[in-house]
């Protein structure tokens, strides 16, 4: 795709001011880093790796007018950073101040693994990194639904508890007694198991099986939640390669589109495509 796309650019940057810019910036970026490209390059995503080795896409959206106005952009983080953006500002210095901005991030998503791998999540086979809440099983059908700070993920969680009568205003008593005894140096799952003075439920091993899986081919765990992705927004993986060698998971979505921009679609027996046998 990467060659596809730099090729028909390369055409398109011939015929006005607005694609020569556009692709001379994604120059600058790197096209390895691409992930997709509009047709009328208003709309460019790059793939971006933070430095725990996270593979994050960042969507971008350009108006015509573009740097004059500046871009819009999108990404499976919490909240998106304040843009600082001058007409002499380029595509690099955005993907740069994302790259600030995951950094950021990385105390809150270390909270959210040690939640999400130790406690059993309600609901959810593919917890969202973009979300700050947890919906959590405490038993007896009742649960409990933590508000995680982004700016200070180790500080007490804000908690609501949901369930029978009885049971959530045993819980919602002892929760507020023990307030006081939250220690942010501690382990998560230590301080709320202090705090709720019992043990939780943890996760069953299809539970952890099922843990948050990166697409072979986008690099991203959920596609991104636009118009023309259809029903599929914002889902994750649903595809693992059948050779022992490769395993990889992969979106259905993203083997359809890789599938289409080969030449030559190359036909396996048993499976779609081993992209572990093509790199």
């Amino acid at each position: 795709m990467e060659v596809n796309e730099q090729a028909r650019c390369r055409e398109l940057a011939k015929s006005s001011s607005f694609y020569n810019t556009v692709y001379s910036e994604i120059e600058e970026v790197g096209w390895e880093h691409l992930v997709r490209l509009g047709g009328d390059l208003t709309f460019i995503s790059f793939r971006v790796v933070d430095k725990k080795g996270t593979v994050h896409v960042m969507e971008i959206q350009l108006d015509k007018a573009y740097p004059r106005v500046p871009p819009m952009v999108s990404a499976g983080v919490p909240y998106i950073f304040n843009l600082e953006w001058s007409v002499n500002s380029r595509l690099k210095n955005l993907v740069q101040q994302f790259e600030e901005h995951l950094q950021k991030l990385q105390e809150f998503w270390s909270t959210l693994d040690e939640i999400d791998k130790s406690l059993q999540i309600v609901d959810s086979k593919q917890p969202s990194r973009a979300m700050s809440c947890r919906q959590i099983l405490v038993g007896n059908g009742c649960f409990i639904i933590l508000s995680i700070n982004i700016n200070d993920p180790r500080s007490l969680p804000e908690c609501r508890f949901m369930g029978s009568d009885s049971t959530v205003n045993s819980l919602r008593k002892t929760w507020k007694k023990n307030m006081g005894r939250w220690m942010r140096d501690k382990p998560f799952l230590e301080n709320l198991e202090c705090l709720l003075k019992t043990q939780l439920p943890r996760p069953t091993d299809e539970e952890k099986n099922n843990h948050l899986v990166e697409c072979g081919i986008c690099y991203a765990q959920y596609l991104p939640i636009v118009d023309e992705v259809g029903p599929k927004s914002g889902t994750a993986t649903d595809y693992a390669c059948e050779n022992t060698s490769c395993t990889k998971a992969f979106h259905s979505m993203c083997l359809v589109d890789w599938l289409r921009s080969l030449t030559t679609t190359r036909q396996y027996v048993d499976l779609l495509v081993c992209l572990y046998l093509l790199i």
